[in-house]
């Protein structure tokens, strides 16, 4: 009797409970409030038995190569015909690469990736080298659903096939039949395999899932894009594991009442991580936008006070938007401070800044702040531009025309360079502007186009001097 106890014992011993973070994969023999990888609270779950195994070393079916004999012409891009996806890429579609597109719903990750699918399939000129076989494996959508919605973008292509499955095992039977080069998923939280066990879009599936494609992408050359929703909070649903095992991560964003949307790479083994591309979404379709500048600032046949234009930088594209700012006589004791597009604590500290250091009295108005078109502008460049707008706007003195304004202004009221002074004058003067006030910089503002002028300042005073004499 002693002697079975022990052996129970001996089999509890060795098959301990196992727990296994959600977010990142850590597992562990006891349950934590803690993940001991990636630091998250409350993400530690029971999933089974931990069992320690060894493996074996196997003998090598293809030796290691010295690097410089690694013939790496098998892994050159290909357009995908849509230009602002090949430049956030880094030149287009890397043969054997897995690349996760996030975004929230109703943003357009379906419509992008419809259109580069018939694209790559020949459906238009691409400019690429011959149409490729693709196969587009669609979990959210009947086969019907998805050839309706290529109708209405003009994206039917003979040689881009539809599959409509949500089991793991039938899609990659599609994929041993048709080879494809290039497999889209929508969406990989819709698929699962019946030999692991929760549902579609948990954890254990998502992993399963996107180890079973990757294999299957890099065993066979395969090009796969990969569509991931979103969380609440923005972040990528499923497992963090899931991230660290593509090759390319893309955030697709957009409001939902704006027109134009954003590719921006979070990662990117095979090219820069930032640059930003801009699309169109039409009923018609989506378009690739390659001078979006022209989307945010507005049109006005004379100028008018309260307004600024400021050049800020998306990775490294230089964008025009405009700041515009309406002061009105507080009725209550609390004047409101309201805006649209910016940051409502940033833009408060550059009002408590203009009052303290300029002389601009703004204690008894309620002020507005907001940008054209939609944008979001989280850079601290764009500060001298806010003010800039809230001086105009409190003076009823129209800034002049044809010019812009960049830097980051501080709480003693001192303007900062910001990085890449030239490039933001470069699109300036290519857009018509012809005068620029941009922050004093050690190393000046680089080459100028001629006949444009910079002035430079230290503080936020002498640019309200320089621009509206009397403030």
């Amino acid at each position: 009797m002693a002697t079975k106890t022990s052996a129970r014992s001996t089999a509890r011993a060795g098959k301990a409970p196992g727990y296994r973070c959600a977010e990142c994969g850590w597992t562990t023999a006891k349950w934590v409030g803690r993940c001991g990888e990636c630091q998250a609270w409350g993400t530690v779950e029971e999933v089974g038995a931990v069992v320690a195994r060894t493996t074996a070393a196997a003998t090598v079916l293809e030796p290691a190569r010295p690097i410089a004999d690694v013939d790496a012409t098998h892994a050159s891009f290909l357009p995908t015909g849509a230009s602002e996806l090949d430049r956030v890429l880094g030149g287009g579609l890397v043969p054997g690469a897995v690349i996760l597109l996030a975004g929230e719903p109703g943003v357009g990750k379906s419509t992008l990736l419809l259109d580069v699918a018939a694209k790559v399939a020949g459906a238009r000129e691409t400019g690429a080298a011959g149409a490729r076989d693709v196969l587009y494996v669609t979990g959210e959508e009947s086969a019907a659903q998805v050839k309706l919605r290529a109708e209405r973008i003009g994206a039917v292509a003979p040689r881009l096939f539809l599959a409509a499955e949500t089991d793991l095992a039938q899609a990659l039977g599609h994929v041993e039949k048709l080879e494809p080069q290039l497999l889209i998923v929508d969406s990989v939280q819709t698929l699962s395999s019946p030999e692991v066990d929760g549902s579609a879009g948990g954890v254990s599936q998502v992993r399963e899932v996107a180890a079973s494609l990757i294999a299957a992408a890099k065993r066979r050359n395969m090009t796969t894009l990969l569509v991931g929703h979103v969380t609440k909070d923005g972040s990528i649903a499923g497992p963090r594991l899931l991230e660290h095992l593509v090759d390319v991560v893309c955030q697709f964003e957009g409001e939902r009442h704006s027109r134009l949307r954003l590719l921006r790479a979070v990662k990117n083994r095979y090219g820069p991580t930032d640059e930003v591309g801009c699309f169109d979404l039409t009923e018609a379709g989506i378009l690739s936008v390659t001078d979006p500048s022209g989307l945010f600032v507005s049109r006005t046949r004379e100028p008018v006070s309260g307004t600024c234009i400021t050049v800020t930088m998306e990775g490294r594209r230089p964008l025009l938007a405009e700041v515009q700012s309406l002061l009105a006589e507080s009725a209550a004791g609390q004047p409101r401070r309201a805006t649209s597009g910016l940051d409502s604590s940033r833009v408060a500290m550059l009002l408590a800044v203009l009052q303290q250091r300029a002389g601009c009295l703004l204690h008894k108005d309620d002020s507005y702040v907001a940008t054209v078109g939609g944008v979001k502008l989280s850079e601290p460049a764009t500060d001298l531009a806010v003010a800039l707008a809230v001086a105009s706007a409190k003076s009823r003195i129209a800034l002049p025309e044809r010019l812009i304004a960049f830097g980051e202004v501080g709480l003693a009221g001192e303007v900062r360079p910001v990085p890449g002074i030239n490039r933001r004058i470069q699109e300036a003067h290519r857009l018509g502007f012809t005068h620029a006030v941009v922050p004093a910089s050690p190393t000046g503002p680089g080459e100028v186009p001629e006949g444009f002028k910079v002035r430079e300042v230290a503080h936020v005073a002498e640019a309200l001097e320089l621009l509206i004499p009397g403030s």
